[in-house]
């Protein structure tokens, strides 16, 4: 009976198959790396717009009311400007005054740049609470409505603002293989609902 010819790889092709065997293993994690990265950048952004859509809800609710129970929009018009919003509002209205010393009835809303964060202050308590942090710029744009129902907006807050659009510049966490510096913007429109202007709407 013959002997069959056999015989092993030899060193080149050894050489070669471990060669094409390491480049598809490194593709294989580089890939799943990408993919890891994607998924943390992603779940960091949805976070990140969560919160801030929180924030802008919590500010939006509470200068809304601006002028509650005055004859006015509610606006310090001397202390609002692009970065600092502050209201008035006759929430308690203790016994028909026409007051606004009690909790929650005169509030700033401003960006505080050395946190970096949006913060409350209560000027008829002095506590001042965090809103959101991680905000690179918060913007305040005032509409100013005129008799006819035309209106400008600005950052110049006035008797005759009747809507107010708050914008947040949110951080967004870096993630390792993805875009560093990644800002992400959040945008709510608030009516003022009881400005002269609003009230004349209905």
């Amino acid at each position: 009976m013959a002997a069959k010819n056999e015989r092993g790889f030899s060193l080149v092709e050894l050489l070669i198959s471990l060669v094409i065997t390491l480049i598809i293993m490194g593709a294989a994690v580089a890939a799943f790396s990408t993919a890891l990265g994607i998924r943390e950048r992603e779940s960091g952004r949805t976070d990140a717009i969560t919160s801030a859509q929180a924030a802008l809800s919590v500010m939006s609710r509470e200068i809304g009311n601006a002028g509650f129970g005055l004859y006015e929009n509610g606006l310090v018009v001397a202390d609002c400007n692009d970065k600092s919003l502050r209201f008035r509002a006759n929430v308690v209205n203790a016994g028909g005054n026409n007051a606004t010393s009690d909790p929650g009835e005169d509030v700033t809303y401003l960006y505080d740049t050395t946190s970096q964060s949006v913060v409350r202050y209560d000027r008829n308590t002095g506590a001042t609470s965090g809103i959101i942090n991680r905000v690179s710029d918060v913007d305040f744009i005032y509409h100013n409505y005129a008799p006819n129902g035309s209106s400008t907006a600005g950052t110049v807050a006035a008797a005759n603002t009747g809507r107010v659009t708050i914008t947040l510049s949110i951080i967004l966490p870096d993630v390792v293989g993805q875009p560093t510096g990644r800002i992400e913007r959040v945008t709510s429109d608030v009516t003022l609902r009881n400005s002269p202007y609003m009230l004349g709407q209905y």
